[in-house]
């Protein structure tokens, strides 16, 4: 696990997105794993950047989202699917039929869950995914206790993952109880992984990480069995780093 320092969020999302476009720009044809939340958002902006400035091309992308609610149409404003096209998608010059994202309001979420799982893998894994990491240590949405050899699956969200997500809903009670997310086995199948953590909201989480222990119950733990993983860590969240 190789870690990278930064003295602010956006020379984080500066250095994240430069990753990411390089990793285009050595294959025009990535698989790009894609993550929600407000971490990422400077990402984004970065790449569109990248896109405008340095004509970053998107055309022969594929992207692959990590998760979404349960129960949310795509056009729902708290959608992940609306979150990507707002946020992403909609400024750079990507295909939409070359987005992927889980089916929250499918009739059969199970059988989403397979389905999903089956187009992971026959993309081949994604060639970099882009992760958070809640105060939990959850990734995606995999909370304590998912076993590290999960696939794509449907989960119920615990309380601090429904209260820390709130901010974007008019009040809790409207923050979905369960969602859809790549298993941590299939998070674990990218050809490499690039964590993002940023504020001191994450201090604690990141503190845990790095200390290296090994557990289901720290889901991010399960990073340190990947032999491609890069820390992209601010100095707030970096403050009781080990």
């Amino acid at each position: 696990m190789k870690v990278m320092e930064c003295q602010t969020y956006e020379e984080l999302s500066q250095t994240a997105a430069r990753i990411v476009g390089d990793t285009i720009k050595k294959n025009s044809g990535a698989v790009l794993g894609l993550a929600t939340g407000g971490t990422p958002e400077g990402t984004y902006r970065g790449l569109i950047r990248l896109h405008q400035t340095e004509n970053l091309s998107f055309q022969n992308v594929t992207t692959v989202n990590l998760d979404e609610y349960a129960g949310l149409s795509s056009d729902d404003p708290n959608s992940y699917h609306y979150y990507m096209n707002h946020r992403f998608f909609q400024h750079i010059d990507s295909q939409p039929s070359q987005h992927f994202i889980p089916n929250g309001h499918a009739d059969d979420l199970e059988s989403e869950c397979r389905r999903y799982e089956q187009l992971v893998k026959s993309l081949g894994g994604t060639d970099i995914q882009l992760l958070g990491i809640g105060r939990n240590g959850h990734i995606g949405f995999n909370e304590p206790g998912t076993p590290f050899e999960s696939r794509t699956h449907i989960v119920t969200l615990n309380e601090q993952t429904r209260q820390a997500n709130a901010r974007y809903f008019s009040s809790i009670d409207s923050v979905p109880t369960k969602a859809l997310t790549m298993g941590i086995q299939t998070i674990l199948t990218s050809k490499r992984i690039l964590l993002l953590i940023s504020g001191n909201s994450k201090a604690e989480a990141a503190k845990k990480l790095l200390e290296g222990d090994i557990s289901e119950d720290f889901p991010a733990s399960a990073l340190h069995l990947h032999s491609d993983v890069t820390v992209l860590i601010d100095r707030e969240a970096a403050a009781l780093r080990p």
